[in-house]
């Protein structure tokens, strides 16, 4: 099953992006097939997960729940064969990937690709799923100065707290997947920081 990007640090401010609401959780990956018309695998960001994991296990029933009648619906009219869908798995009190089980959790979509046409492109994403629930659209453009500081202090309209996911809207190369890169809050930081109370290794895993 595909895994997700790994979601680098560094801006790219000539390029043309759609900055998304980086909601606070954890990543789900499900694997939905035509044959099925369902999804018949999931996992975490790394590791196959089933249902009787003690943390993310709770996703799986989320995610078939919330999404899988909905997207079977869009998928097959599209003539997809197979997609990996990716979700966070998120709550009212979740941070850096930690989740409280009292509270009322949900999976959220946030990407998605397709077997032989890879992940799709964010104007893409937005106009085959507006019917589901996905991140916020937040900003269409280059990233200025002032938004990154609207990020970074955490004063952007819609941004919950961590920052956003920015997402290219042309292939830096031709067959290259959408360019990425997330901008942080300096107060999520700083929460991760004192969170991790001195273990680095952690604080670097985390950030």
């Amino acid at each position: 099953m595909k895994q997700y990007l790994s979601i680098p640090k560094d801006i790219s401010r000539n390029l043309s992006i759609y900055a998304f609401d980086k909601l606070d959780g954890s990543n789900i990956r499900a694997e939905w097939s035509r044959k099925h018309k369902a999804f018949t695998k999931f996992g975490s960001r790394t590791v196959l997960l089933g249902e009787d994991h003690p943390t993310l296990g709770k996703a799986i029933q989320l995610v078939k729940t919330k999404y899988e009648i909905a997207l079977t619906e869009i998928f097959l009219p599209e003539g997809f064969e197979e997609v990996t869908c990716f979700f966070e798995f998120h709550g009212p009190r979740s941070f850096a990937g930690f989740h409280n089980p009292e509270d009322d959790l949900t999976v959220t979509l946030i990407d998605v690709n397709v077997y032989k046409k890879g992940f799709l492109f964010p104007q893409e994403f937005i106009k085959l799923f507006k019917s589901v629930d996905t991140p916020a659209l937040l900003h269409v453009g280059n990233v200025t100065q002032e938004f990154e500081q609207e990020v970074r202090t955490g004063v952007l309209q819609g941004m919950t707290f961590e920052g956003v996911v920015c997402k290219a809207s042309v292939a830096v190369k031709k067959g290259y997947p959408p360019t990425m890169f997330k901008i942080k809050n300096k107060a999520w930081i700083d929460k991760v920081i004192e969170f991790c109370k001195g273990d680095e290794k952690l604080a670097a895993t985390l950030l």
